[in-house]
């Protein structure tokens, strides 16, 4: 049987991440860059995918307000969907696509869906995260109980806000993925998969470093987006949106 490595969730793409991913053998990187509109990331993806690794574009959509923020993960959308909306907005949006739903990093600190969200939403969330390096092991073990307990498939990525966390952890479906509709397909349709990280002293450093990104992230980069940054292109109220989004906007 076919079986297809993939990394399902990372923030960077250069060369060094495409190097570091066919290293470890990953067939599929899924590029989810924060506030960065889907024409965009799908652009790069496709600049960056060759015969051995696809590349496809995702979005991690902030949903709420930066106070209350709850971030969910969507692969195979054909029209972009922006930041700053109401959760139930979002999910109205990717279910009108056809989208797969992911929930990266759930119940982790404040910026995650909640085990009653996932229960809200579990006829459309099709994925849950169950180990990431910004993690901790409690972090893992809870998220790995809230996929249990909903019978919903887990799923592991590198959430690489770094180029050498890439190629360090990854899924491997039982399935040939040779295409973003393939993805979307072996996620919606719960395709059996295995979860893998390294192990060693040097991929736990870069956890650490990972981690230690988490709090500059948190911190500083967040007071810069918030008090000295412009509008963000995934605004709701971008020019680019046309108003499809002011709705369900909560800015």
């Amino acid at each position: 049987m076919p079986t297809t490595r993939v990394d399902l969730h990372a923030k960077v793409l250069d060369d060094d991440v495409v190097r570091r991913a066919k290293a470890a053998g990953v067939d599929v990187l899924v590029y989810a860059p924060h506030f960065t509109r889907l024409p965009d990331a799908r652009e790069r993806a496709a600049a960056f995918s060759d015969d051995d690794l696809l590349v496809v574009p995702g979005r991690e959509v902030f949903t709420g307000s930066w106070r209350d923020r709850k971030h969910v993960l969507a692969v195979g959308l054909d029209d972009p969907v922006p930041d700053f909306v109401t959760l139930d907005g979002a999910f109205a949006a990717f279910r009108e696509q056809g989208a797969a739903v992911l929930a990266p990093h759930p119940e982790f600190l404040t910026v995650s869906l909640t085990a009653a969200d996932v229960e809200r939403f579990r006829e459309d969330v099709d994925a849950v995260e169950t180990y990431n390096p910004k993690h901790f092991p409690w972090d893992d073990d809870r998220a790995s109980a809230l996929a249990d307990a909903y019978d919903i498939p887990g799923f592991a990525s590198s959430y690489a806000h770094r180029p050498e966390t890439v190629g360090g952890v990854w899924t491997e479906f039982d399935a040939d993925i040779q295409s973003e509709a393939d993805l979307v397909d072996a996620l919606k349709s719960g395709v059996p998969r295995r979860t893998y990280h390294q192990r060693n002293p040097r991929f736990r450093a870069r956890e650490l470093a990972e981690k230690a990104h988490l709090a500059y992230e948190n911190t500083w980069e967040k007071v810069d987006r918030l008090l000295l940054s412009g509008m963000e292109p995934t605004h709701p109220r971008h020019i680019a949106y046309g108003g499809e989004f002011d709705d369900v906007a909560v800015y």
